[in-house]
C-alpha cells in the first residue's frame, strides 16, 4: 500500500479544473496555498478509493470462497444430471 506524500513529490505540472468561482474564492481564503491544500485532498481521496476497491475485492474473493467450499462439501443441485 503507497502512501502518496504531496509535500514530498517535487515534480508539478499545472493542470486544468473547471471549478465554481466562488468556492475557489472561499478556499483561497482559507489556506495560503491552494494548490497544496488540493492536492493534499486529492491524495487522501485516492488513497481512500483505492482502499475500498482492495477491501471490495476483498470481500468479492471471501465470497468466491465460501461458495466454492459449499460446492464442495454439498456440490450443486445440477451435478447429477452433469455428464462432464
Amino acid at each position: 500500500m503507497q502512501v502518496i506524500d504531496a509535500a514530498a513529490t517535487t515534480a508539478r505540472r499545472p493542470v486544468n479544473l473547471s471549478l465554481n468561482p466562488v468556492l475557489v474564492a472561499r478556499a483561497r481564503g482559507l489556506t495560503g496555498n491552494l494548490s497544496a491544500t488540493v492536492e493534499t485532498l486529492l491524495a487522501g481521496f485516492v488513497e481512500a478509493e483505492e482502499q475500498r476497491a482492495r477491501d471490495a475485492d476483498r470481500e468479492f474473493n471471501a465470497v468466491i470462497d465460501a461458495l466454492d467450499a459449499l460446492h464442495d462439501r454439498i456440490g450443486l443441485l445440477s451435478d447429477e444430471f452433469s455428464q462432464f
